[in-house]
């Protein structure tokens, strides 16, 4: 087995119906589909025991949320006998449809690309399958706030795919929808980070592998459609928390590194991580701030449920970060000499898209 193709199913039997024959199908020789449940009580697995009794499961005795689940698929899968030449880990939502050839292009770019430590596809509506879907279009960029949007969705804005994204590009991050990372670069980083549970794990992944020398791509010739929403609506005030909450947690993890290797070259080391560590506490200080600003606009339009989600995340936020001193910096910047930083992009997109409207898309195909 080169490559493990892993569903982390939690109570969507409906979408293993529909999706996973499609899946199956589509695998090659040396790729092979397994699920991994977090502990459902939908009767998914008892769906996949009668259906698809070939099917590899890894059963988790509780719901560990998509960071902690598939971390736990991820020793699960390399423990198996067959995974010894293991090379890639995929990971797939349950609600995404496959054509026949979706795998091969992402695989093929990851044998001839070695730079590269995680590649996704574009990724389609699958209500509408001219248009680019919200959860990674094609391929996403984090603004100097942290806000994340994609090449194909500002907001809530969509593009329609007319061609315009057609040519591999190196991209700031890769949905975690359809994602395909290198085996010994998952197991470097330690997996997703356990803390965040669900969303904006994966811009976070991609972020640390940046800031370790690799590239993230996206694939074109490989398409897939999502159906999106499989889990949590995108209404519920929980979606909020953990989006505000990993938000900060994502730059937390990675500004002040970021900042500190892009000062490398001017400044000694000292001087170089005490400049992006006092940046950095600036800037997710700014952060927090439009949050706040966020939730009085909740408050003010009666959405009392996204206020709260917005006090929760920012609480949450105090309790969990990691935090980063001055010292740490230091060391990693004489660790890493030579990397480049990850680029962010210098504007903050949220007046711009509004300012812009549907022009925001070739602005941003012109800037990056």
């Amino acid at each position: 087995m080169k490559t493990a193709v892993v569903i982390l199913n939690w109570n969507t039997r409906e979408y293993l119906e529909r999706f996973l024959p499609g899946l199956i199908a589509s695998m090659t020789g040396d790729s092979e589909v397994i699920v991994a449940d977090s502990a459902s009580t939908d009767g998914s697995m008892e769906f996949l025991s009668e259906k698809f009794p070939g099917i590899k499961q890894v059963r988790l005795e509780e719901n560990y949320g998509f960071t902690g689940g598939y971390n736990r698929a991820f020793e699960a899968v390399c423990s198996l006998p067959e995974a010894s030449d293991l090379e890639y880990f995929v990971l797939i939502n349950s609600d995404i449809e496959v054509p026949q050839d979706w795998l091969g292009p992402l695989v093929d770019w990851m044998d001839t690309h070695p730079e590269c430590a995680a590649c996704a596809p574009k990724l389609h509506s699958w209500q509408d399958r001219g248009s680019f879907e919200y959860a990674g279009a094609a391929g996403g960029l984090v603004d100097r706030f942290g806000y994340p949007f994609c090449r194909g969705r500002v907001l809530k804005r969509l593009e329609r795919d007319n061609g315009q994204y057609d040519s591999p590009a190196r991209v700031f991050w890769a949905t975690g929808a359809c994602l395909v990372v290198r085996k010994e670069e998952y197991s470097r980083m330690g997996g997703l980070d356990d803390r965040f549970f669900a969303h904006m794990e994966e811009i976070d992944l991609c972020w640390r592998l940046q800031l370790e020398g690799k590239e993230i791509d996206v694939v074109p010739q490989s398409v897939v459609y999502h159906l999106g929403g499989g889990t949590l609506s995108n209404d519920s005030p929980w979606k909020l928390k953990l989006n505000y909450r990993n938000n900060l947690l994502m730059l937390d993890n990675n500004l002040a590194k970021t900042y500190a290797l892009s000062l490398a070259g001017r400044y000694d080391p000292s001087k170089a991580a005490n400049k992006a560590f006092r940046k950095a506490s600036r800037r997710i200080f700014q952060r927090k701030c439009l949050d706040l600003c966020s939730a009085a606009v909740y408050l003010l339009t009666g959405k009392k449920e996204y206020f709260k989600s917005v006090s929760d995340a920012h609480r949450e936020f105090r309790r969990m970060a990691s935090g980063t001193d001055i010292e740490s910096i230091r060391e990693f910047v004489l660790s890493h000499e030579g990397i480049p930083a990850p680029r962010l992009f210098p504007r903050w997109i949220v007046p711009l898209a509004l300012i812009k409207g549907n022009g925001i898309f070739a602005y941003i195909r012109k800037k990056i």
